[in-house]
């Protein structure tokens, strides 16, 4: 099925279920190709479906995609028409590593991991509006680059000025390690919130088997903000000025599609938080969530230990000298 995507257009033509078989797809492939090529696998692999929603539900590249992390691309890159690329994946010939504008005109930002991007998306959407446009921009962060003070300096700016943006947060818990601090704790207390999700998803099953079931459920929803003030904790990106939905799965392919749907119709900034599983479909990849190198011959790793020797023995000498 892979092989047929040569574009978001033809992704749009499947349907839900085969989404998630093609996501199996999308995994066998990056486990494929980045054991032999090197890169970021746990990484990729923990953001297939949240990608997979993100290309069916808008219309890149009308609309704009800004990564945060961008060696989180991968899938980006093979859903664009990028497949062959990918094969040399980071070689000469091939595919980059991260976003590359120069390469893909669906890439719409250089990005390495600099919390850099919910301000160059902020940007994007500031430009759309004086130009009188109406396409949406979209920022993928990880939960890492909260830790990166320009993201509150773009949050504050766009939840004062109501600029229309879509900031999607993928929770894994983890960015080169696991984070610690105030914020990250507080995103921990914001997945536990089990009490409201549980609740608000139980109402709403239960009033879908009455008559007249999605009058009550709209009505419901007119509340539901009250009950949530009550039952979560607090609401920190409320108080920045933007509409907060999560935590949600972000490997339900079906719910990603039906909330990010629902962003698109928001006049103001949005924060979709999105768990997901770093390494997800690959058990080694579950455990150590990071990359591989690839596999060198015995006299490659043999000149380079005589090269560093080398370097030690000259810095000795020069030392002594």
């Amino acid at each position: 099925m892979l092989e047929k995507i040569d574009s978001p257009e033809a992704l749009k033509r499947l349907s839900v279920q085969e989404l998630g078989d093609l996501a199996g797809e999308i995994r066998q492939k990056l486990i494929d190709t980045v054991l032999r090529q090197g890169g970021h696998l746990a990484s990729n692999l923990g953001v297939v479906e949240l990608t997979l929603a993100i290309h069916y539900v808008f219309d890149l590249p009308q609309d704009k995609l800004v990564f945060d992390v961008g060696h989180q691309s991968y899938v980006h890159k093979l859903l664009t028409g990028r497949q062959a690329g990918f094969e040399r994946l980071r070689e000469k010939g091939g595919v980059s590593g991260f976003p590359r504008p120069s390469e893909s005109e669906y890439d719409a930002f250089v990005a390495g991991h600099a919390s850099n991007a919910l301000s160059a998306a902020l940007g994007m959407a500031r430009a759309r509006d004086l130009m009188g446009g109406h396409n949406h921009v979209l920022a993928l962060l990880g939960d890492g680059a909260l830790t990166g003070g320009m993201c509150y300096e773009a949050l504050n700016d766009a939840g004062q000025t109501h600029t229309r943006l879509i900031v999607i947060l993928n929770d894994n818990e983890m960015s080169i390690s696991r984070n610690v601090g105030a914020l990250a704790n507080h995103l921990t207390r914001m997945r536990q919130s089990n009490v409201y999700s549980g609740m608000k998803h139980g109402v709403k099953a239960a009033l879908s088997h009455l008559p007249r079931g999605e009058k009550a459920e709209r009505a419901v929803h007119n509340v539901k903000s009250r009950l949530k003030s009550l039952l979560v904790e607090d609401r920190f990106f409320d108080a920045l000025g933007c509409d907060y939905y999560g935590p949600i799965d972000g490997h339900n392919i079906a719910r990603l599609i039906a909330l990010l749907s629902r962003a698109k119709e928001a006049d103001g900034p949005v924060i979709l938080h999105v768990v997901t599983q770093k390494g997800r479909g690959y058990e080694q990849a579950e455990k150590t969530w990071g990359g591989k190198l690839p596999d060198i011959s015995q006299r490659t790793y043999d000149a380079v230990m005589k090269g560093f020797d080398d370097m030690a023995a000259a810095a000795g000498r020069t030392i002594t000298e």
